[in-house]
């Protein structure tokens, strides 16, 4: 079965515009012209077809692998709303992960909040890719409403001198 890569990694609603999705790896081209770049893949488990979190790696077009991070699912609360409806324990083996055989018409990902995963990329990127990352936009709800405060009233003194 399918992961549906390029869908997940749509989800995360990526910045980069010079990417692609090949397989199961996100690549991009952060800053164009630079001979840095970016992969971003799926990470195992032990057990087969399972999926725990994604490896994000920097890489230099001719000395390969520069450095890496393992994001994992359950560090970024990517099914902890999935897993907690359903009554999983953190425990268990499936708890915080996915595995690629799914319900028809649903990714294997159902149900996944990629919000943490996204920041926690944006955060790693920005080390390698300084200004790389424009200010966007986010599709996701503000954490809390804002509200206008009204402005102090005029001392009186300032009003009498007017």
């Amino acid at each position: 079965m399918s992961l549906q890569a390029p869908e997940f990694f749509a989800e995360l609603c990526l910045p980069f515009t010079d990417s692609t999705v090949v397989g199961n790896t996100y690549y991009a081209t952060p800053v164009a012209g630079a001979p840095l770049r970016l992969t971003i893949g799926f990470t195992g488990t032990i057990y087969a077809d399972t999926y725990g979190g994604l490896r994000v790696a920097v890489v230099h077009a001719d000395r390969g692998e520069i450095d890496a991070v393992a994001l994992s699912f359950v560090d970024h609360g990517t099914f902890h709303r999935r897993d907690e409806a359903q009554n999983r324990l953190r425990q268990s083996s499936t708890y915080g992960t996915f595995n690629e055989y799914h319900r028809p018409g649903q990714p294997p990902w159902e149900g996944a909040v990629t919000t943490g995963l996204r920041d926690a990329i944006e955060q790693y990127t920005s080390v390698w890719f300084p200004g790389a990352w424009a200010p966007s936009a986010r599709s996701r709800p503000a954490a809390r409403t804002e509200h206008k405060v009204p402005s102090a009233p005029a001392s009186p003194t300032a009003a009498r001198t007017r």
